[in-house]
C-alpha cells in the first residue's frame, strides 16, 4: 500500500518505485490518494503522483482537495473486472427479472446497496468550473501553504514542524529557554482561537509533541490573512506564558 498525502503532514510516497516493487513481487498495489489525489488535475504538482496510473486500486475523497461537502468519495480499480469480486446475488435485491427487463439496478454499483447520489455535486462542480479552474484552486492552496511554511521558517516566534507536499502546515510556537508545558500551551491556543471564532487549527502530534496544523483550502485566504493569524497566535502565546508567571 502507498499513501498519496498523509492526513497530518501531506507526505506522498514514491508511488512509481513502489509500483515497480509490487510488480516484481506479484503484489497488489493500493494507493490511498484520499487527500492528494486531486493533484491529478494540477499542472504544477501532478508529477508528485508519478506512477499512480499503475496502481491496482485507488481511493479518493472528493470532500478534501476537491472542495466537496462530506461525503463524497470513490474507489477506483485499474481492471474493472475486479469489481465482480464484490458482487453478490440476493433475490430480494437484484432479481434476474430486472436484468432481463432492462431495469437499472443500482444495488450492483455500491457495497452500501442504498445511498445518496453523492457524485452529483462533483459532476456539477466539474461542469461549472471545469478542470482548468479546479487545477488553479489546487495549485493556489499548495502555493499558499509553501508561502506560509516559509514565513514560519523565517520567524523567530515559530518552529516549522513539517513542510507539506499538499496544503497543510505543521508548526509550533517557539520560545527559547522557557520551561512551560508546551503541549498544554498549544492545546490552549487551538481552543481559544476556535472559541473566539478566529481560526480552526488542528492539533496533532509529531515526534511525541503536540503541534498545530493549518489546512489551507479556502481560495479566498491570502498570505496577509495568515500573517494576521500568526501575529494573533504569537500574542496569545505571550499572554498565556505571562499568566503562568
Amino acid at each position: 500500500m502507498a499513501t498519496a498525502g498523509t492526513t497530518d503532514t501531506g507526505a506522498i510516497d514514491p508511488i512509481g518505485a513502489l509500483a515497480n516493487s509490487a510488480r516484481d513481487r506479484g503484489l497488489w498495489l493500493h494507493v490511498d490518494a484520499a487527500w492528494g489525489g486531486a493533484l491529478l488535475l494540477s499542472q504544477k504538482y501532478r508529477d508528485r503522483l508519478e506512477g499512480l496510473e499503475r496502481a491496482d486500486s485507488v481511493t479518493l475523497d472528493f470532500h478534501k482537495h476537491f472542495f466537496q461537502t462530506i461525503s463524497c468519495g470513490a474507489f477506483l480499480l485499474r481492471d474493472t473486472a475486479h469489481f465482480d469480486l464484490m458482487r453478490t446475488h440476493a433475490d430480494y435485491l437484484n432479481p434476474v427479472e430486472d436484468d432481463r427487463d432492462g431495469f437499472p439496478n443500482l444495488v450492483a454499483k455500491s457495497l452500501q446497496t442504498t445511498r445518496r447520489f453523492d457524485a452529483l455535486k462533483l459532476w456539477m462542480s466539474l461542469r461549472s468550473i471545469g478542470t482548468t479552474r479546479y487545477a488553479e484552486l489546487i495549485d493556489q492552496a499548495i502555493d499558499l501553504a509553501n508561502a506560509v511554511a516559509k514565513r514560519i521558517e523565517e520567524s523567530s516566534s515559530f518552529e516549522l514542524v513539517s513542510r507539506s507536499q499538499l496544503s497543510s502546515v505543521l508548526f509550533r510556537v517557539h520560545r527559547p529557554l522557557c520551561g512551560a508545558d508546551w503541549d498544554a500551551l498549544h492545546s490552549h491556543l487551538a481552543q481559544i482561537l476556535l472559541d473566539r471564532g478566529i481560526a480552526n487549527l488542528g492539533v496533532t502530534r509529531s515526534a511525541g509533541r503536540i503541534a498545530l496544523k493549518m489546512t489551507l483550502l479556502n481560495s479566498r485566504t491570502i498570505l496577509a490573512d495568515i500573517d494576521i493569524l500568526l501575529a494573533t497566535i504569537d500574542m496569545l502565546a505571550d499572554v498565556y506564558l505571562m499568566e503562568l508567571g
